[in-house]
């Protein structure tokens, strides 16, 4: 899958799936756009678990300063219902049982204590903590207009959505925790494969690019 001198473009998102960071790490360039009008029911705010009941999401609650016309940039994070404090005990509760969440939970947590104001400075925070964990060397940079249809670059801003699996490439099946009572889930978030597989969840994301 590897392509030489691509750069593509991608949406902000919460603790991103795994074919998210393959598609970053095929590319040699990776822009996330900032500048689209803000839209509803993405993963920009949203990250899907493998939970005891089966796949959960995990919905950052959003604040729209200029309504419906609002870019993503100016994406405000609501403090609704301590909704931090929901997600980490969620993802505690999910994955307190595979492999490596103790190896990565004293690091992970804090990140679910700091302030959260702006959801792509937070979603970038995020972002950035994976790729240092993983050790994946990507260079990822901001728009810094809208356009519709990108020259020279591979336009993934829409592909991927929870309404429509994202299907590009298939996923080698890992361990997951509840699996006996599933089957394997794929498209999760980054997490999944993190707790599951912890170091090795760099070279999965390469080899799958082979």
């Amino acid at each position: 899958m590897k392509n030489k001198n691509t750069s593509i473009l991608l949406p902000t998102a919460y603790f991103p799936s795994i074919q998210y960071f393959m598609l970053m790490a095929a590319a040699d360039e990776v822009f996330i756009e900032i500048h689209e009008t803000y839209p509803k029911q993405t993963y920009r705010n949203r990250c899907e678990i493998y939970s005891a009941n089966g796949k959960l999401a995990l919905t950052v609650p959003v604040i729209k300063p200029q309504g419906n016309h609002s870019k993503t940039k100016d994406i405000a994070i609501s403090d609704h219902q301590n909704w931090q404090i929901i997600h980490w005990r969620a993802i505690e509760s999910a994955y307190a049982k595979s492999p490596y969440f103790m190896y990565y939970c004293d690091d992970l947590k804090p990140m679910f204590e700091m302030p959260a104001k702006n959801l792509v400075q937070y979603n970038q925070l995020l972002l950035n903590f994976i790729l240092d964990l993983t050790d994946l060397k990507i260079n990822v940079n901001f728009t810094e207009s809208y356009e519709k249809s990108p020259a020279g670059l591979g336009d993934y801003r829409e592909i991927m959505t929870p309404k429509k699996p994202f299907i590009l490439f298939p996923l080698k099946p890992y361990y997951q925790v509840f699996q006996s009572r599933y089957d394997f889930l794929p498209g999760l978030s980054i997490l999944d494969l993190l707790f599951n597989e912890g170091p090795g969840t760099r070279e999965y994301i390469l080899q799958g690019l082979l």
